[in-house]
């Protein structure tokens, strides 16, 4: 025992000291350090002893939490249920059997919501229209998106979400996207154009008087598709090279020829099995891949984390090509599911319409009367809702009209004007390049119609109208023009003028004018 002078002794005790069994000193070690006065130690003085400390957290806190008087609370009306600011989605449900996956939206923003073991796709898209308060029910979908790598694909509506999930790499950077695509059951609509006669294979049943078309919308019907062949180049394991080869896309597998396009049985070689796999779009594929062109799509086992040598990246011609070969890759691994899905989609709009939406109403937009004050006696409360709707759109495109001539007068300052009724449009994004705006249009579907506006980035003060059309990007140039001392945008050399991009995009929404094609769906970022 040593000890130091002062008026305290630090005393230490060695492991010579015998401990009885059981005490709360053993668990510190071998030897204590203690504190004690100088004084002869009377019997009636306890020595304070060390605090036993578990390994057990919950008990930890449990044991420290009775040991220590709780402190008032100075707010309770906020951690109320009723009144509490924290998003009822953002807390832990009542049943246990619930699981938190996290979703991004297009901006890079997450929300986490909860979600059951079973929950499919088509469920968590709904609960999510309903969460950031969507303004349509229709075309969104779950896009499973692998950054580092460049891949995404769509997930079927059936598809359990957590099932995907788990087949992630726990230090990986996968992560759910939720936006809208347009073209998931395009296929269904326009057969032809996804499955070209040229990419049937020969050995397919046409014949009997039976044209390819109608062989295509019969095989689809029944939930199958036809058998799909030509050229891909392909990447050579641990090589940067790329070669040209001849692949075979059956229900039975992925085949390639060894011997040029050879289909005889002793020239194939088995590639893939179908129902072990799932099929992806490569984004950025010239760069991370040095693909040959920017056509790339890519299969990898389904039930095992992602891997670079398990990848099989193949690189098409065309996107009609690339577009044929996914699809064809859907069909016949799910079958007659996608034509499910595909009726599911047509009337799940309907179902969600109703009282789900009147409920989201907040209570300050549900006090609104609409009134009519055309007559010379007052005003008079619209009762008809149809009647009622009718006004809301005629008053507000006459505020629009009201507000644009005014804007495009000579007379009005630039910095007096206020900020154009574009802006506000959910199809306008801003100053995105050209190549970003036609990646925006893919990934949401090459559907014909989609379309977006952006400013242009080689003309000061004009805009483009990005426009697909059979699954390719159109950009048209908008213009802006002055004819009597007012400010107009033209698309046709100032032949039709328009007071503002709005006016023009309701307008091709109705007529082509000199597009191919009506605008259909806006190319939308959703914000989580």
């Amino acid at each position: 025992m040593m000890e130091v002078a002062g008026p305290w002794t630090e005393v230490f005790e060695a492991s010579e000291r015998t401990e009885k069994p059981g005490r709360a000193d053993s668990l510190l070690g071998s030897s204590t350090l203690t504190l004690a006065p100088l004084v002869t130690e009377s019997p009636s003085v306890r020595r304070s002893q060390p605090i036993l400390i578990t390994s057990n957290r919950t008990k930890g806190v449990e044991s420290f939490s009775s040991s220590v008087p709780s402190i008032p609370n100075p707010f309770p009306e906020l951690c109320s249920p009723s009144k509490s600011p924290v998003l009822l989605g953002s807390l832990p449900p009542s049943s246990s059997d619930k699981h938190l996956i996290k979703v991004y939206g297009e901006d890079s923003y997450s929300r986490s919501v909860w979600v059951s073991p079973g929950a499919t796709a088509r469920e968590v898209c709904h609960l999510l229209v309903q969460t950031a308060h969507c303004s349509d029910q229709e075309n969104w979908a779950l896009l499973e998106l692998y950054p580092t790598l460049g891949l995404e694909r769509c997930l079927e509506d059936h598809e359990v979400v957590l099932e995907v999930q788990a087949t992630w790499s726990l230090k990986g950077d996968t992560r759910f996207v939720f936006c809208k695509n347009y073209a998931k059951y395009e296929f269904f609509r326009k057969p032809m154009l996804f499955f070209p006669e040229s990419m049937i294979s020969d050995s397919a049943e046409v014949g009997k008087g039976m044209t390819s078309s109608q062989l295509i919308q019969n095989l689809l019907k029944s939930g199958t598709c036809p058998e799909i062949q030509g050229f891909l180049h392909v990447k050579e394991p641990s090589r940067k090279a790329w070669k040209k080869v001849y692949f075979f896309l059956r229900r039975s597998g992925l085949y390639c020829s060894t011997k040029g396009s050879s289909k005889e049985p002793r020239h194939l070689q088995y590639v893939a099995d179908l129902d072990e796999l799932n099929v992806y779009t490569v984004v950025n594929s010239r760069k991370l891949y040095g693909a040959p062109t920017d056509f790339t799509f890519c299969i990898k086992p389904s039930r095992n984390p992602v891997r670079a040598q398990d990848l099989k990246i193949l690189c098409a011609e065309s996107e009609q090509t690339r577009t044929c070969w996914t699809s064809a890759f859907r069909l016949f691994k799910y079958g007659k599911q996608l034509q499910c899905n595909y009726q599911l989609s047509k009337s799940a709009p309907r179902c969600l319409e109703g009282p789900k939406l009147s409920d989201s109403k907040s209570k300050s937009e549900a006090s609104l009367v609409a009134m009519d004050f055309s007559g010379k006696a007052g005003g008079r409360v619209i009762q008809n809702p149809t009647e009622a709707q009718s006004a809301e759109m005629e008053e507000g495109q006459a505020w629009r009209r009201r507000e644009a001539l005014r804007c495009s007068l000579p007379n009005l300052s630039s910095a007096a004007r206020p900020s154009s009724i574009h802006k506000s449009q959910p199809w306008f994004h801003g100053g995105v390049s050209r190549k970003e705006a036609q990646r925006l249009i893919e990934k949401q579907g090459l559907v014909d119609g989609m379309f977006l506006i952006r400013e242009s980035q080689q003309h000061a003060q004009c805009f483009v109208l990005s426009l697909c059309y059979k699954l390719k990007t159109k950009h048209y140039l908008v213009i802006p023009c002055e004819e009597g001392g007012r400010k107009y945008f033209t698309m046709d050399d100032g032949l039709t003028l328009f007071i503002d991009l709005l006016q023009l995009v309701e307008f091709h929404q109705i007529n082509k004018g000199i597009l191919p094609v009506c605008l259909k769906h806006p190319c939308v970022c959703i914000a989580l």
